[in-house]
């Protein structure tokens, strides 16, 4: 930008006007004290040049001294006086040579300015000329900005706009325009050049809102935006601004004044009830018209038409219960829960349905010709506790607080019944989200609960709009605070509400939630952007610049915007597809900043809107924009220096500015002045680039002064402050003069490398060198870091306290010394930059070239990336080349040798100092200049060298693979040196994309033993590959080679597809599963074991494909050799599995990881023997990997512990516990991967308990033992042939001898000549009838007992006369007895014993429970062997008869049916 239209304007040159007046009044006017002030307005050092410059004149005027002639000479008298008058007049003159002096620098000051304010209005002219001509649509020079003030106090909104030609500006508030007529004194516009304002005097809360400035032009429209929130200091309404309140548009101040004459009070109400509040006011018009006196009912109509007053409801989460409430307003209107009315001078609200979600703070505010009058109280709503109120006291139970008021601010509603006492309160703000075709998520807040008992879950119910029948959804209680409403139908309409249960009962039910229609999305979307769908999409997107991380989002707000909950804000990185969110709530207005973002990145925003229906459609993309400061001009330059002077010219050097406001710094501006005057000159019209300038034309011996100013395309940015006067002199010492423009790079947290520029002025010979001087921030205690100079102009310092500031200084030395001290640098922290990368090296892998790559962790529109080797900027150098591609940058070598070792390192402009440096070394070079070569010059890639696989039907298939195959690749197969192709036996074939080149031989035998060799060429690359085959390795192939064409012989026929092998089922049964293939009707399947045929029940079906030989309760003698035979006219296959050995064990392990998975806890059994724990579990054997513990011990099963098992539950067995016994037992099961444990701890009353139980079991089988008891012998039916003899004869036991009784008909036999009764050796006990008569029949017992119990034993005796049939036996009835040649007839005692009535005992020792047997069959009925299937595997065992035994009966009688009632010990276990 050039100069001379930006440095002239008013507000960048302040210029001091003399007044123009002659010589002689300049001389009276402008006395030694206006000088004196006129000179403080400088610098200390203006007062010492102005000083030296009044003397220098003062000499220059005066005269010689004049000297007497002799012929004049003078007595002494003379003389003095002379010299006395001589001495005065000459101080005369030196004051009149004074006063001309300084009167002449007066005047020269005069003159100049006049020139430069006429010169100045000749520019501005022209420049206003020059831009009346170039049109110009309006633009914010600078932006309206939102303000937050608080109540009654003023606000003032200021822009700058402008264009051509000059635009009109109107003020909008939230889109209506701003009238200052409507509201005199509110609102005051003003227009100063070009500077518009709008005044706001005496804000109110009804302020809060969007204003606008349109600036509008025939050549366009901008705007400007900014909010304005207005809070009020005191109470609740803390804050009130957009978002929060909504938008009143039928609010307005009053024209008149009210006060409240009364107020509603603090109310307690219960859930059900209704809560009615009334406010009367006193208003007074300002009407003359209107008169308090007036007719009262007319008054207030017409005051209530001018007065409108909003009612505020404000809700806290948790008033009583938390201190950090958060509170919003919630504007109240009529509906069926909130009743309002106006009238009669007084605003009453009722609530008539209250709910716990109505408590809370009540506020009436009404807007009057002040501001707004207002009223507060609080309503508490109780669900399910009666508050006591006693006179002017208070209890609340739920809170144990009693609170004593003085004057009762309260009043008490009691219309409803109370719930359950106990129950908790209802549920609060029942909302629906999630809104499906059939699906509703209904969430809520729970019921504040003090001294309740806790909440257990809660019911959902849900009625239809229009119904009032409520249907429950939920079955049990939920504890959540949200539930899936599933099965609603899709189109209809519904309400929802909550119910809270805890153990006293069921609160009262929530406030019915707001009506929910299920939308498929078909249907949501035609009704997108009504009421009763989702929204319309936003408008247009509009990105700007905002800061170096953050962006300022607009977009306009969706076309139906009712009900709108707020809005999403997504951005992604142009080139990505990946979008993701910039805010997780919806945020209610329509503009947003986006912070985090990274620098130099550019990115596109999209917006969309939501409310109760869901999400609407995305907007449009905004247009892309990179992430960078807004645009301004750069700041001032500093650190001005002087390099050199001659004398009539200084050279001057300073430093760029800090920040460059978003746009290259393009050009540089100087003024300087006399340091004795304040009018500064240009010493340049045409921009600088450089930083470093020889201002000409300067008078030698005078100070002066210099300030710089940078531009950008914004402008001409402020001037930098002025340098320290400067004297322009000849520099003629030896020394050199200062080094200049100290920078820094790669700034680490223990290092840093600073450099900077030679010295302009290098002194009597050339620089060989610099020292560098280091101190700490605010120390002067300089250090050199070098103790030898370095000839570069750079430094790596290192050893830096990381967090540490520190300043530097350059001193250049050549021949004759040491020179000047540069300017202190400016602070630098030792600290990495945030996210800092350093310079990578490596290879193109497209073209080998070498390169050096920087990606920066920052970078700005205007950055650069400016590479050098050791630190000397690279220009257009032809052996590298630069290229940047968004924030990575490459230096790429054209031709790399040794030429090109060095320090590399790369600044990028514009940033916080991000820069890195790489040293390239000859080995690193090489290594990357080898892979380099191998990328130009390639080989074709190979996964896998050359192979071969054996193929079906015995042939080898000899392949490699590439990585990449071109369509053009040649390649060639070679076979002890003799190239193959394809034909008879040969197939050569390729796949570009796999990469496979393959050759396939057919018939593979001795012959082709050797060396093969693939040769592929692809374009250039090249490459080839070898097999072996001879020797070990060609046998092995060749094997395989003949096996697989035996193979494919064998599966012309039916064949097994997979061999024999075994599964394990759930109920652990084994299956010996195998597949077959190509099988057909007639094919047959066998199993066979160990050489035996196994026919199962139901014959395999090949035709299914799989034929399985289930083995239930595998066990050790399950072991063998099975064998599945397959065959037809086709041929006949096998396949054989040894269950043994390690197959053996695995399918123990398999049924023990089932077993292990079902085994119940612990269970304790006690039995006579001791204390039995047990484990039940799906299948159990003993040959599963079981071991039981006791207190960590291994137990070994012994006498005293005994461990065994059943197919059903494993036990162990404590004989005879004692207290030793105790602890803590575990039974652990091995699957060979995991050990299933379960324990059980038999201690403490457990064991009390158990040994107990066996302490009686143990005593009642010794009492079982030693009963008395019939043994046998004795029948349960005698027929007998009246006069012969009858004998009854049993074996009785019992420990001690039992007594013997008979009986007769329930009477005592008494032993006599007829019936003679016997008990011999305390063990055969007899009763023998002697010539039984028809008299003698009856019913006959015998008692065996002992003082542990005994037994009784009936027998039915039938006498019949001779002559007589015999009646025939039934079921139940005697049966004839055959006489006997004995004097009496025994009948032959029955085996096995009779069953009896007593409970068997437990198993003694000698019957340890033992896996179950099966009963062998019988030696008369041998078992049959194939076809017939044994029962092990899964059929039926065939049925053989079973040989009737034929005892002979003695004397002809049949065998006697054993009594029902006779006892019979248990067989033992064999």
């Amino acid at each position: 930008m050039g100069r001379k239209g930006q440095q002239h304007s008013s507000s960048e040159r302040v210029i001091f006007l003399l007044p123009s007046a002659s010589a002689s009044q300049a001389a009276s006017g402008w006395s030694a004290t206006a000088l004196r002030c006129f000179n403080l307005l400088g610098k200390s050092n203006s007062n010492v040049c102005v000083c030296q410059e009044k003397a220098q004149a003062t000499e220059a005027m005066a005269e010689p001294a004049y000297i007497i002639p002799a012929f004049r000479q003078r007595s002494s008298e003379e003389t003095e006086e002379y010299q006395r008058v001589a001495t005065k007049v000459g101080k005369g003159l030196a004051v009149i040579q004074e006063e001309l002096h300084r009167m002449r620098i007066v005047t020269k000051a005069q003159v100049e300015s006049l020139e430069i304010q006429r010169e100045a209005r000749s520019m501005r002219k022209r420049r206003v000329d020059l831009l009346d001509d170039i049109p110009k649509m309006p633009d914010f020079l600078v932006a309206l900005r939102p303000h937050t003030v608080w109540e009654k106090t003023p606000v003032k909104l200021f822009c700058t706009v402008e264009g051509n030609p000059r635009p009109i500006v109107k003020w909008y508030k939230g889109g209506v325009p701003v009238d200052p007529l409507n509201a005199p004194g509110k609102y005051k516009i003003e227009n100063k050049y070009g500077v518009h304002g709008l005044i706001i005097s005496r804000c109110m809360v009804s302020d809060t809102a969007e204003y606008s400035a349109v600036a509008t032009n025939q050549h366009g429209t901008a705007t400007s935006k900014a909010t304005i929130i207005v809070k009020r200091p005191q109470g609740f309404s803390e804050s009130s601004h957009l978002g929060l309140v909504p938008h009143l548009t039928d609010i307005h101040p009053s024209k008149l004044e009210v006060s409240l004459l009364d107020r509603f009070r603090v109310s307690f109400g219960v859930e059900g009830a209704s809560s009615p509040w009334c406010v009367p006011w006193w208003w007074c018009p300002t009407s003359p018209t209107s008169h308090p006196s007036s007719s009262g009912t007319e008054t207030v109509r017409r005051g209530c038409s001018d007065l409108c007053f909003v009612i505020f409801f404000f809700f806290f989460l948790t008033l009583l219960l938390f201190f950090s409430a958060i509170f919003v307003d919630k504007l109240l209107k009529n509906s069926k829960l909130v009743e309002m009315a106006v009238g009669g001078g007084s605003a009453r609200l009722t609530l008539p349905h209250l709910a716990k979600d109505d408590e809370g703070l009540y506020t009436i505010r009404i807007f009057t010709k002040d501001g707004t009058a207002e009223h507060s109280a609080y309503l508490f709503v109780s669900g399910t506790e009666t508050i006591v109120i006693i006179g002017k006291s208070v209890f609340f139970p739920s809170l144990n607080i009693f609170k004593i008021f003085k004057n009762p601010p309260f009043s008490w509603s009691t219309d409803a019944a109370p719930s359950v006492a106990g129950a908790p309160g209802a549920p609060m703000s029942v909302k629906a989200y999630d809104v499906n075709q059939d699906y509703v998520l209904v969430a809520w807040k729970p019921p504040n609960t003090v001294n309740e008992a806790p909440i257990t879950g809660y019911f959902v119910d849900r009625c239809e709009a229009g119904s009032d029948t409520w249907v429950q959804c939920n079955d049990s209680p939920v504890k959540v605070c949200k539930y899936p409403a599933h099965g609603l139908s899709v189109g209809h309409s519904y309400h929802f509400r909550v119910r809270a249960v805890n153990s006293a009962g069921i609160s009262r039910a929530s406030r019915k939630s707001d009506k929910v229609t299920t939308l498929d999305p078909a249907e949501s979307e035609r009704l997108q952007g009504t009421e009763e769908g989702v929204p319309s999409a936003p408008g247009q997107v509009v990105a700007t610049r905002n800061t170096k991380s953050s962006v300022f989002v607009q977009w306009q707000a969706s076309k139906h915007a009712k009900n709108i909950m707020g809005y999403y804000i997504d951005a992604r990185v142009v080139g990505s597809k990946e979008w993701f969110p910039c805010n997780h709530k919806p945020f209610r207005h329509t503009r947003f900043v986006v912070h985090g973002l990274v620098p130099g990145e550019t990115y596109v925003f999209r917006v969309q809107a939501v409310n109760v229906y869901g999400l609407s459609e995305e907007s449009q993309e905004s247009s892309p924009i990179a992430v960078e400061p807004a645009l301004a001009t750069p700041t001032a330059p500093y650190g001005i220096s002087l390099l050199s002077s001659d004398g009539s010219s200084m050279t001057v050097g300073w430093k760029s500015p800090k920040h460059c406001g978003g746009s290259k710094v393009n050009a540089y501006y100087i003024d300087h002045r006399n340091a004795d005057t304040l009018v500064w000159k240009e010493v340049n019209l045409a921009p600088i680039t450089e930083r470093v300038y020889t201002v000409q034309n300067l008078t030698e011996g005078t100070f002066y002064e210099f300030k710089v100013q940078a531009a950008n395309m914004a402008g001409v940015g402020l001037p930098s402050d002025p340098s320290a006067p400067m004297k322009c002199e000849k520099w003629t010492f030896d020394e050199p003069g200062p080094a200049h423009d100290l920078t820094f790079s790669e700034v680490r947290a223990n290092s840093l490398v600073l450099l900077w520029k030679a010295p302009v002025y290098a002194g009597a010979s050339v620089v060989s060198g610099y020292f560098v001087d280091m101190a700490k921030k605010g120390s002067s205690d300089f250090v050199t870091l070098n103790q030898e100079t370095v000839s570069h102009r750079y430094l790596q310092v290192t050893g830096l306290e990381e967090g540490q500031s520190y300043v530097f200084r350059v001193r250049a030395v050549n021949d004759n010394g040491v020179g000047k001290p540069s300017l202190v640098s400016e602070p630098v922290c030792a600290r990495v930059l945030p996210g800092t990368k350093e310079i990578m090296a490596g290879v193109d892998e497209e073209t080998g070239d070498v390169f050096l790559s920087l990606e920066a962790c920052e970078v700005a529109e205007t950055s650069t990336f400016e590479w050098s080797k050791n630190y000397k900027l690279i220009g257009d150098c032809p052996r590298v080349q630069v290229t940047a591609k968004g924030r990575t940058s490459k230096l790429t070598f054209t031709n790399p040798d040794k030429d090109d070792l060095g320090r590399y390192s790369v600044v990028v402009t514009d940033t916080d100092g991000v820069s890195a440096s790489h040293t390239l070394t000859e080995d690193a070079l090489n290594t990357m200049l080898e892979l380099s070569h191998a990328i130009r010059h390639p080989i074709v890639p190979l996964k896998h060298g050359l192979n071969y696989e054996v193929l079906e039907k015995g042939h080898v298939r000899f392949w490699v693979q590439a990585v990449k195959l071109s369509s053009s690749v040649n390649y060639r197969f070679i076979v002890n040196d003799k190239e193959v192709a394809a034909g008879e036996g040969y197939k050569i074939s390729h796949d570009v994309g796999t990469g496979i080149i393959q050759m396939t031989v057919e018939q593979f035998t001795r012959a082709n033993e050797g060396t093969y060799t693939v040769q592929i060429n692809d374009g250039k690359a090249k490459t080839q590959s070898s097999l072996v085959l001879v020797g070990d390795v060609f046998k092995v192939a060749l094997r395989e080679a003949e096996f697989q064409r035996k193979e494919h012989i064998r599966k012309q026929g039916p064949h097994f597809s997979e061999y024999l092998y075994f599964t394990v089922t759930e109920d652990c049964t084994v299956l010996l599963t195998c597949k077959v293939a190509n099988v057909k009707k007639e094919t047959t399947f066998h199993w066979y074991k160990e050489e035996d045929e196994i026919v199962l029940e139901t014959p395999p079906n090949v035709l299914s494909g799989a034929c399985a030989l289930p083995v239930p309760l595998f066990s050790r003698k399950d072991q063998g050799v099975y064998k599945a035979v397959l065959g037809d006219d086709r041929g006949k296959d096998t396949s054989v599995i040894d269950i043994s050995g390690k197959v053996f064990d695995d399918i123990i392990n398999a049924l023990a990881q089932i077993a292990g998975a079902s085994a119940s806890d612990l269970v304790l059994q006690c039995t006579p023997e001791g204390i039995r724990l047990q484990c039940y579990m799906s299948y159990y054997t003993e040959e599963m990997k079981t071991v039981w513990k006791h207190k960590e011990s291994k137990i070994a099963s012994s006498e005293k512990m005994r461990i065994g098992g059943t197919a059903e539950m494993a036990w162990m067995q404590i004989c005879d516990p004692t207290d030793k016994e105790k602890g803590n037992y575990t039974m652990e099961i091995s699957d060979g991967v995991k050990t299933h444990i379960r324990t059980f701890d038999l201690s403490g009353q457990a064991y009390t308990e158990a040994y107990e139980e066996y302490l009686r079991l143990k005593a009642a089988a010794f009492a079982e033992k030693n009963r008395g008891r019939v043994l046998g012998g004795l029948p349960d039916v005698v027929t007998i042939m009246e006069h012969k003899s009858l004998s009854l004869t049993c074996t009785v036991c019992g420990e001690p001898t039992p007594e013997v009784t008979w009986f007769k008909n329930e009477q005592e036999v008494i032993s006599n000549e007829h019936t003679r009764v016997t008990f011999d050796g305390g063990k055969f006990a007899s009763m023998v009838i002697n010539q039984v008569t028809p008299e003698d029949s009856g019913k006959y017992s015998i008692n065996v007992r002992n003082k542990y119990g005994g037994e009784f034993v009936e027998i039915t005796v039938s006498v019949y006369k001779h002559g007589e049939k015999i009646p025939e036996p039934k079921l139940g009835q005697p049966k004839m007895a055959t006489p006997c040649v004995t004097p009496a007839a025994t009948p032959a005692p029955k085996s096995p014993a009779p069953p009896s009535k007593t409970p068997t005992p437990a198993p003694s020792k000698s019957q340890t429970p033992a896996p179950s047997t099966k009963t062998p069959t019988p030696a008369s009925t041998p078992a049959p062997k194939s076809p017939t299937p044994t029962p092990r595997f899964g059929a039926q065992a065939p049925k053989s008869p079973t040989p009737t035994q034929k005892s002979p009966t003695p004397g002809g009688m049949k065998s006697p049916t054993p009594s029902r009632f006779m006892k019979s010990p248990t067989p033992p276990r064999k």
